[in-house]
């Protein structure tokens, strides 16, 4: 453990619980469901309201083996492929194979998939899938029906939820494990101000940390809350630095930030082209599946007929699906561009590329624990080893409901076999972390997108660390209580996790000396896998310090073994 905190106030209440769940999208709820029914006594904080999470904006739908003809086998060999050699073969094979079950105890939990007139789910295709194997809702509406189902399924059972609250710390006992969480309610909530909720087990699935980039197709909420507290905990972190930034993301031109509408890629999945300004469609020739490969491929491939042609954007067309077959199939999308002056039936839909998903996050093993004891992690959060360098389409709402029912299991049995006693917190933490001003946010944002976006070179990323160890170091000459600190509260909270996160991210990808997955160096065209065919582990020192370190294969180490980042056999 760090002995790291963020400054704030002493928690001013308390509640206790079996199991603290931090963060309510398909993971999250769906951990806390399977504890509930289990017995457990289990809280869900959440940083907004239950359904404003990153699963309601999902568009294209949930991955599994359930057409006829279709494999688990053959969905964990598209996994590998796009996950380009760094994906874990055990984690992915549990991903595929529980899957198909996880969808259809979904689906008795309540959420409605599109079917066709003989009753069966309809499934499409998106990138990096040889097979129709996408279900979807709505339309383009699977995340908000998957939600809509979870949310009133935990209103239906009572739990005890806690809203509009941002978790803050782990408390842990005097041996570090975990003892449950600090949070702050803001004033729209039930409660008010710090608190604390003391549990035997802490979930984390508070989902991505896609703003940090200043264009993101994730909600406000997505500040890597998660991952910091983690790391402040003295949790390792794995493969920052594969951010997957989806190749169509609504153009709104080059002021636009913050959260920005996403066209699914099932769009292109049911048949539109990527073409230029002149209509030439330019992923023809680059991949097999052409404008259906795999998110990194298409990615790179917008990016660089951008800079061969000198534009700000490419276009979507899918003027031959007609009216109907937009208003049926993708009303979502067509009513985002619609607000934005875009009609997709009748002239082709200006995208580019925007931070869209962590395929790494806070370390653990095949029953989602972390390298902590006591805290466990799901979703976007976590590294499960299933995204590996790139993460397959559909497959993050998948991980997130088979690998939250695999936790639910590990935590309800060690309940009951007396492995996760009550522990009394430890006292307050010897040191607290500098908090940035409430504004350092943006800046934050525009040094990540100039030094660490889709195109990275050794130059863009030392001059992010450059400007990120300058705001750290802003923040730590003044010290608390000073007369220019920052005041703890939400704005700045947010500006510390950020910061963190970010700084995490640029040592990963400085440290990654080559192209492989999301992550593209321009210096370093090539994937080596001779060198770079691991993993990097990350870590907090107590004084604040970033260590980074690599797996010496490209196996994942054990999760309950807290390993020492760079001593097996750091590439130099």
């Amino acid at each position: 453990m760090t002995g790291i905190r963020l400054t704030a106030p002493d928690p001013g209440w308390a509640i206790d619980a079996d199991v603290v769940v931090v963060g309510s999208g398909v993971a999250g709820l769906t951990a806390a469901l399977r504890c509930s029914a289990a017995g457990a006594r289990t809280v869900v904080v959440t940083k907004a309201r239950l359904d404003d999470g990153s699963t309601r904006w999902a568009q294209g739908g949930i991955a599994a083996a359930l057409g006829e003809g279709d494999t688990p086998e053959q969905h964990l060999d598209d996994t590998l492929v796009a996950g380009a050699g760094l994906c874990d073969e055990d984690a992915v094979r549990l991903l595929v194979t529980e899957g198909p079950a996880a969808v259809r105890r979904l689906i008795a939990t309540g959420a409605t998939f599109d079917t066709g007139a003989d009753g069966e789910i309809l499934l499409t295709r998106e990138g990096g899938h040889h097979r129709r194997r996408i279900a979807h809702a709505g339309g383009d509406a699977t995340g908000a029906e998957i939600s809509r189902a979870l949310v009133k399924a935990v209103h239906g059972t009572g739990i005890e939820t806690i809203e509009d609250a941002l978790v803050l710390d782990l408390l842990t006992d005097g041996a570090g494990r975990a003892a449950g969480v600090t949070l702050h309610v803001m004033g729209q909530g039930q409660r008010d101000g710090v608190g604390a909720v003391h549990a035997r087990a802490v979930v984390l699935a508070t989902g991505g940390m896609g703003q940090v980039f200043s264009s993101t197709t994730n909600p406000a909420v997505s500040t890597g809350d998660g991952v910091a507290l983690a790391l402040r905990a003295g949790a390792e972190v794995s493969d920052l630095e594969f951010v997957q930034f989806h190749p169509t993301v609504l153009w709104l031109g080059p002021d636009a930030e913050g959260q920005q509408p996403l066209v699914s890629e099932a769009v292109r999945g049911e048949g539109a082209h990527l073409v230029d300004a002149d209509g030439v469609r330019f992923m023809v020739g680059q991949h097999e599946l052409a404008e259906l490969a795999p998110r990194d491929i298409v990615a790179k491939g917008i990016m660089r007929r951008m800079r061969e042609t000198g534009a700000e954007h490419m276009y979507l067309d899918a003027r031959h699906f007609g009216r109907r077959m937009w208003e049926e199939r993708f009303p979502t999308i067509l009513a985002a561009c619609r607000a934005h002056g875009i009609d997709p039936v009748t002239e082709p839909v200006p995208v580019a590329p925007a931070a869209h998903y962590a395929s790494g996050g806070v370390r653990t093993d095949l029953h989602g624990r972390t390298t902590v004891e006591g805290l466990y992690a799901c979703g976007e959060v976590a590294c499960t080893g299933v995204h590996g360098a790139n993460r397959l389409a559909s497959n993050s709402l998948l991980e997130g409901l088979v690998f939250a029912e695999r936790i639910a299991d590990d935590v309800t049995a060690r309940l009951v076999g007396g492995d996760l006693p009550a522990r009394p917190a430890g006292g307050p933490a010897p040191h607290t972390c500098p908090l940035p001003a409430p504004d350092t946010r943006h800046e934050i944002q525009r040094t990540m997108t100039a030094g660490a976006g889709v195109l990275r070179s050794a130059r863009s990323l030392e001059r992010a660390a450059a400007g990120l160890d300058a705001l750290h170091e802003r923040a730590a000459r003044e010290p608390e209580g000073g007369a220019r600190a920052a005041e703890p509260c939400v704005e700045t909270w947010e500006a510390a996790n950020l910061l963190l996160v970010a700084r995490a991210l640029v040592a990963a990808a400085r440290r990654r000396e080559e192209t492989r997955g999301c992550h593209w160096r321009e210096d370093r065209p090539d994937r080596d896998d001779a060198a770079w065919r691991r993993h990097l582990l990350l870590r907090l020192d107590g004084d604040g310090t970033l260590v980074v370190g690599s797996t010496g294969t490209h196996a994942l180490p054990p999760a309950t073994h807290r390993t020492t980042p760079g001593s097996a056999g750091t590439p130099q």
